[in-house]
């Protein structure tokens, strides 16, 4: 008996011996994914050409929110369409204060300042500022002429590719308690300085 008791001892320690490593490294793993990185998936062409339908970039949740980076964050409550687990990826224009205006010809300014937006195409500007703001878009006032100022702890965004994206144009300013991080994608992409670290 005595024997048997040992053996079985013996099988407890060997098994939490390779037990106990493989649930730290879950909890690492977990707390990882909850406040550090996790990869998420662009869904669909708003990206474009800079990222694509389907591919995997890392969000960065602890990532600094700057003009010009890409964010990710929970539609569900910005855009009407949205569903509860719905993400979406975009590029901040806009910080809470800033003046945007635009005119016509595709030119952007933030705080009186002309935006490169050498990210994109000049066909693809000229889009995406003619009519940088539809009617339906919430809280968003023009003001008089062309111009409007981002309210404390909200984001305007745009999606890159301006003819398609669904974005603060369409559904108003992106609150901040619904940004989840940034985007990062790996050295080797062919649009990694755009994305990583563009400077307006």
């Amino acid at each position: 008996m005595k024997s048997l008791h040992s053996k079985g001892e013996k099988l407890m320690k060997k098994s939490l011996e390779y037990l106990i490593p493989v649930v730290v490294g879950l909890a690492i793993a977990l707390i990882i994914r909850t406040f550090l990185f996790s990869l998420v998936s662009v869904s669909g062409n708003s990206m474009d050409p800079n990222l694509y339908n389907r591919e995997k970039v890392v969000l960065v949740r602890q990532g600094q929110l700057k003009r010009g980076k890409v964010i990710v964050f929970k539609a569900h409550g910005v855009d009407k369409g949205a569903t509860l687990k719905t993400l979406y990826v975009k590029r901040v224009i806009g910080l809470p204060g800033d003046v945007i205006s635009y005119h016509n010809d595709g030119s952007l300014f933030v705080n009186g300042k002309k935006q490169s937006q050498s990210y994109i195409s000049r066909a693809q500007q000229k889009v995406g500022t003619f009519h940088l703001v539809k009617p339906e878009a919430k809280d968003v006032s023009l003001g008089t002429g062309r111009k409007f100022r981002v309210p404390k702890n909200k984001y305007f965004v745009l999606g890159d590719n301006r003819q398609v994206s669904n974005d603060s144009r369409y559904y108003g300013y992106v609150p901040r308690d619904k940004i989840l991080g940034t985007v990062w994608v790996f050295w080797w992409h062919e649009k990694q300085k755009l994305i990583n670290d563009y400077q307006p």
